[in-house]
Order: C-alpha cells, then sequence, then structure tokens
C-alpha cells in the first residue's frame, strides 16, 4: 500500500506534545547558532550562507541519482546572489536550473506555492523538455500516455517497483489541496509542516 492508498491520506495526525519538546530543543540551539552568527560579520554570514546553499543543492541532486559539480554550484550561487567570490566558474545548464530553482524556493520563501511556481521550477530543471534520453512533458501535470509513474531499480525484465504514483487524473485536484493547504494553514509550526 502506497501513502496515498490509506485511508486517512491525507489527513495524518501525531503527537504534538512529544515533537514540540524535541523541536523546542532545536530551535533554542537554533537560535544560539543564529546569534553567534550574527556576532561574526556580514562577510563570514555570506560565506557561511554560500557553503549551506551549495551542500543542500549538491546533496539534494545525489540522493535523486545525480551527481553535480559543487564548484559550479556555488559560482552559480554566488552570481546570482551578486556575490564577490574568487574563482568563478562557468556553470552548466543543470546547474542553473537547478540553482535557480532552490534559490527561488529559499529566498522567496513568502511568495504562493502555485502551479505556476512549480512548473517553472520544474522547466527550470529541465530545460531540454528531457529526462536523460526519455521526453518527458515539462512544466505541467503529468499524463498517463506509458502507464502509471514508477520509481524503479534492477535490471530490465527484473525491474523492482519501490513506488507507483497516484493516476494522473488525480494528480491536479491533490496538488490543488496541497497549495491550499501550504499557503493558508498558519497555525502548525513551520518545521512539522515542512514535514
Amino acid at each position: 500500500m502506497y501513502i496515498y492508498q490509506d485511508t486517512n491520506w491525507p489527513d495524518f495526525t501525531w503527537n504534538d506534545k512529544s515533537l514540540l519538546i524535541l523541536l523546542s530543543k532545536a530551535r533554542n540551539l537554533q537560535g544560539k547558532l543564529i546569534g553567534k552568527m550574527e556576532a561574526i560579520g556580514f562577510s563570514l554570514r555570506e560565506e557561511a550562507m554560500l557553503e549551506t546553499l551549495t551542500i543542500d543543492i549538491v546533496k539534494s541532486n545525489e540522493i535523486e541519482g545525480k551527481l553535480l559539480n559543487s564548484d559550479q554550484v556555488r559560482s552559480s550561487i554566488a552570481k546570482r546572489l551578486g556575490m564577490e567570490i574568487s574563482g568563478l566558474l562557468p556553470s552548466d545548464r543543470d546547474v542553473e536550473g537547478v540553482v535557480e530553482m532552490m534559490l527561488d524556493a529559499t529566498q522567496n520563501y513568502e511568495q504562493p506555492l502555485t502551479k505556476e511556481r512549480l512548473c517553472n521550477w520544474h522547466a527550470a530543471l529541465f530545460p531540454t523538455g528531457r529526462s536523460g534520453i526519455h521526453k518527458i512533458t515539462v512544466a505541467d501535470w503529468r499524463k498517463e500516455k506509458n502507464g502509471p509513474m514508477q520509481v524503479v531499480s534492477g535490471p530490465m525484465g527484473k525491474e523492482k517497483v519501490h513506488y507507483q504514483a497516484p493516476p494522473a487524473e488525480l494528480v491536479d485536484n491533490q496538488m490543488n489541496r496541497f497549495s491550499d493547504w501550504f499557503n493558508y494553514e498558519n497555525n502548525m509550526e513551520p518545521v512539522l509542516k515542512s514535514g
């Protein structure tokens, strides 16, 4: 059974009290770190932000099996944020798209999450309209021309299905429901909401 097939989907519950105790400890440590960052000065804060964004982008893509050149990522971020650093490198279009998407998500986090914004991110990630050698639908919800979307591994003929996405005809409604919740549910602690 996949999560979207659960009878409680998407209205899950959890124990706020136990999570909030752990979260308050993390927030306390976060506050101490922010205080230390304020004390070190602008150039070091800027450098720390550049390093953190670079690591976030590189590691997030590694999870997806995509290896990005960290020096190109760093250079692209620095250029887009107007930071003066030595050794700027030209960046691949894949790197530029990932950096553009991540900076929009992290720098413009107060902007509403809309279909247009998600589609713009998707277009930035797949500027050629292809994922590897496969032509894909870019900047729109997926269609099921070739059957359901699946995450698979293994050799041809012996593939293992790890996940099967909800049917394409449900995506528009589910995404509208999600973006409404994301944009308008303000009573939830942001870290819990991100989970």
